[in-house]
C-alpha cells in the first residue's frame, strides 16, 4: 500500500547561522524589506488558523504563540500509520507533561467522522487532555490545506485503507511558529531524535 511518510525535500531546508549551534529553520523563507532599505530573510511561519478542540474551545496561531509544540494529522479510523503515530506521539507527551512550553496538536483530516465528542473520547482513553495536547477540528478542505502549510498532505483517496491518504510526520515548530523540525512519526529512532530536539529548542529560546 502506498503510504506518503514525509513531503519534506531538500529545498524545503534553510540552514541558520553555522555559528551558534541550533535547529534549522525549515520552508522557504521570505524577503523584507527593512526601512533602512536592507533586505532580510524570514523564516517561513505556518499560515492563520482557526479550529475548535476536543473541548469545544477554538484553537488558532495566537492560542499557540509563545509556546513550543508538535503537530500531525491523523483520522481516528486510520487503520495504518495513525496507531503508531498516537503511540509515538504519547511518548513524546509523556516526556514533556510537567513543561508547560511544549504542546501537542493533532489535527483530524476526517472531520466528518470524528466529531468533538469522538475527538474527547479519544483524548480521554488514552490518557491526555487539552491544552497540553490538542485534537483539532474543523472543515476538511481547511484541514487539508493548512496541511500543505505545514508542508504535509491529507486528501481522500478511495484506493487507501480508512479513505484517507496523509503524512505521517510530526513537526517541531518553535514559539515564533516557525517549522524548526520534521520527523518520522512511525519510526521510534526518529521520534527519539524529536524528543532531543524539543530540548534543544528550549535551550534556544530562554
Amino acid at each position: 500500500m502506498k503510504q506518503i511518510l514525509l513531503f519534506l525535500v531538500v529545498p524545503f531546508f534553510w540552514a541558520c547561522s553555522k555559528e551558534v549551534k541550533q535547529l534549522p529553520y525549515l520552508g522557504n523563507p521570505t524577503e523584507e524589506v527593512a526601512a533602512t532599505g536592507e533586505r532580510k530573510e524570514k523564516p517561513y511561519q505556518i499560515p492563520p488558523f482557526s479550529l475548535i478542540n476536543q473541548d469545544s474551545l477554538v484553537v488558532s496561531n495566537q492560542t499557540l504563540a509563545g509556546k513550543v509544540y508538535v503537530a500531525d494529522f491523523i483520522f481516528l479510523q486510520c487503520p495504518t500509520i495513525c496507531p503508531k503515530m498516537n503511540f509515538e506521539m504519547k511518548r513524546v507527551y509523556d516526556a514533556y507533561q510537567t513543561q508547560e512550553n511544549v504542546l501537542f496538536v493533532s489535527h483530524t483530516i476526517d472531520p466528518k467522522n470524528d466529531t468533538i465528542p469522538l475527538l474527547k473520547a479519544f483524548s480521554e482513553s488514552i490518557g491526555v487532555q487539552a491544552p497540553k495536547w490538542q485534537f483539532l477540528h474543523g472543515e476538511e478542505g481547511v484541514i487539508h490545506q493548512l496541511a500543505q502549510g505545514y508542508f504535509m498532505q491529507a486528501y481522500q483517496e478511495n484506493n487507501v485503507p480508512g479513505g484517507y491518504a496523509h503524512s505521517g510526520g510530526f513537526l517541531l515548530i518553535d514559539s515564533k511558529q516557525h517549522i524548526r523540525g520534521v520527523y518520522d512519526g512511525t519510526n521510534a529512532t526518529d521520534v527519539d531524535r524529536l524528543i532531543l530536539d524539543i530540548k534543544q529548542l528550549l535551550k534556544e529560546e530562554r
